[in-house]
């Protein structure tokens, strides 16, 4: 094992108890036990569904007792596995310790929200979930290349069928659509984690291995757009956003939730864990563009789903909007930013994965969800709108709820490093407008416009579904929300005021990580940008007539 440096973000911390292999693969046990309960008893397949996810929650709460702050992947379980090293590793550090915990808290809630929901081959569905849990998780806290790609791939089986078998009536063209455009960027994350390998003296998939190799940047070009497009697929990014509203609308309740509370994260991680510090120079050179797409999106994300008169399509093109906030925080690579980012992304699953169970229970009771077939909900299910409205200001970033902070920080730092970052007047008017301060700024003042939008589209869709006169007979009979779904949506509402009044009880969990990551790659992304970097590549172009 490669030790990086006191404070290195790739530092290894064993531990003594493969505690992180006991949550990773508890779910897949139970999709076993599952499997056992009979094809005849929907019932027994539910509560063993619930308990193990339940069971994995617990053990993930260990997890998060045993975590230090400090860096370093800590609790680490690694073993050989295939020769030529390959190996099995599995870690958690400050940056993903969020995620998996995010996971196990939202499988068993959304367990519960399928008992009327989901009626046939229950059985097959409760153990297309835990399947996909412990793929999720693995993803999470693989520190080995091909062991991360191993559980990246596995997710896509169980999503591939929660859509195509329980989803709605164009399920199949989502299925092959979201199939499809996964499996595009997944092979070319593929061929470059076998470059990478092969690069390795001696070879080795290990993280901490590949991180030591020397690329050229032509090289660091070619891994990084290989990487990148699996990851802003999976986000996903614009403009390779298409396939998400598809896959959403036409996904079961629960499968919304999923994808949207975690599945999207594994491309952000991916950026954070894989792409960025293995390719920084890369990164850097590349994040005007990410930046300016991630903003792209924000915007684009908030005017369509503004003009969306299906409810679940409004939801869905919202986190477009929302994780562009992600993508935007990441590369400004500023202490601030990267931990906003990072909060977000388990605001986004608590928020948007809250909204989808909304959506959900009322499409349970009226079978639709189109927008105008609702109006004056609030004075029929009180005790919903409430619960309605609390998410929806969540989603919105309303002070005092956990998307406020998420939002403020990725703003607040993406500001600083614009306010950090050099200016020379001097430049010629052209490439002082496109130096990174002022390409920084523009992003931040956009983003900050995303905002308002959000506010706009979300209010609105409230607006119209809650309140104004009953105007369809049907709207009347509508029964209030049951002790089940008080029971899963409680536990969102309570997430929601925790991260909002004591963010720091989540943000202290990964100062320390954060620190060493910034510490280790923003000087390689920001080397590349430099006005300095900038005239000699330029002064490099003119003593060879242009050719590199």
């Amino acid at each position: 094992m490669v030790v990086l440096a006191a404070q290195s973000p790739f530092v290894e911390i064993s531990g003594s108890f493969p505690l992180l292999s006991l949550v990773t693969f508890l779910p897949a046990i139970g999709a076993v036990f599952v499997a056992l309960t009979g094809k005849d008893n929907p019932r027994a397949a539910r509560a063993t569904g619930i308990f193990f996810s339940v069971l994995a929650f617990v053990v993930s709460l260990f997890v998060w007792r045993h975590f230090a702050n400090v860096a370093g992947f800590q609790l680490v379980d690694r073993m050989p596995w295939i020769d030529g090293g390959i190996g099995y590793a599995l870690g958690v550090d400050g940056i993903s310790i969020l995620l998996v915990m995010l996971t196990t808290f939202l499988t068993p809630l959304t367990l519960l929200s399928t008992n009327k929901a989901v009626t046939r081959r229950v059985r097959e569905f409760i153990i297309c979930i835990l399947i996909l849990e412990t793929a999720m998780l693995g993803t999470l806290m693989s520190l080995d290349l091909f062991l991360f790609y191993v559980f990246w791939e596995a997710m896509l089986i169980p999503m591939y069928l929660l859509i195509g078998v329980w989803g709605g009536t164009n399920r199949i063209y989502a299925t092959m659509k979201f199939f499809l455009y996964t499996m595009v960027g997944s092979v070319l994350m593929l061929v470059a984690i076998i470059y990478i390998y092969l690069k390795t003296s001696p070879q080795s998939s290990a993280l901490v291995d590949a991180l030591q190799v020397q690329f050229s940047m032509s090289e660091q070009m070619w891994l990084f757009a290989a990487f990148a497009l699996a990851f802003a697929i999976k986000v996903p990014l614009f403009p390779f956003h298409t396939w998400l509203p598809d896959a959403h609308t036409e996904a079961p309740t629960a499968g919304s939730v999923i994808l949207a509370g975690v599945l999207l994260k594994m491309g952000t991680y991916g950026f954070l864990r894989f792409a960025l510090p293995l390719f920084p120079e890369a990164a850097g050179a590349s994040s005007s563009l990410i930046m300016g797409l991630a903003v792209v999106g924000i915007l684009y994300g908030a005017f369509v789903a503004y003009a969306q008169e299906d409810v679940k399509k409004l939801v869905a093109y919202s986190s477009v909007s929302h994780l562009g906030f992600v993508m935007l925080g990441m590369f400004a690579m500023t202490q601030s930013a990267v931990e906003g980012s990072i909060l977000q992304m388990v605001n986004h699953g608590i928020s948007t994965g809250g909204l989808f169970l909304c959506v959900g229970i009322l499409y349970e009771r009226r079978h639709t969800r189109m927008i105008a077939d609702y109006g004056g909900m609030a004075k029929q299910i009180p005790i919903f709108a409430t619960f309605f409205l609390i998410v929806t200001l969540s989603s919105i970033g309303l002070p005092g709820t956990n998307g406020f902070v998420g939002e403020f920080l990725i703003l607040a730092g993406t500001f600083g490093e614009a306010l950090g970052s050099h200016l020379d007047l001097g430049l010629p008017f052209w490439e002082l407008i496109t130096s990174w301060r002022v390409l920084v700024t523009v992003f931040a003042v956009l983003a900050t416009m995303g905002v308002i939008f959000a506010a706009v589209y979300m209010l609105s869709m409230y607006r119209r579904v809650m309140f104004g006169p009953i105007t369809h007979e049907e709207n009347k009979k509508v029964a209030d929300l049951s002790g089940r779904e008080i029971g899963y949506l409680t536990p969102l509402v309570i997430l929601i005021f925790l991260i909002g009044l004591w963010p720091n009880i989540f943000l202290d969990k990964m100062h320390k990580s954060v620190d060493a990551f910034i510490s280790a790659t923003k000087p390689a992304m920001t080397s590349v940008r430099s006005p300095e970097t900038t005239r000699a590549k330029k002064s490099r172009r003119v003593a060879t007539g242009g050719v590199q």
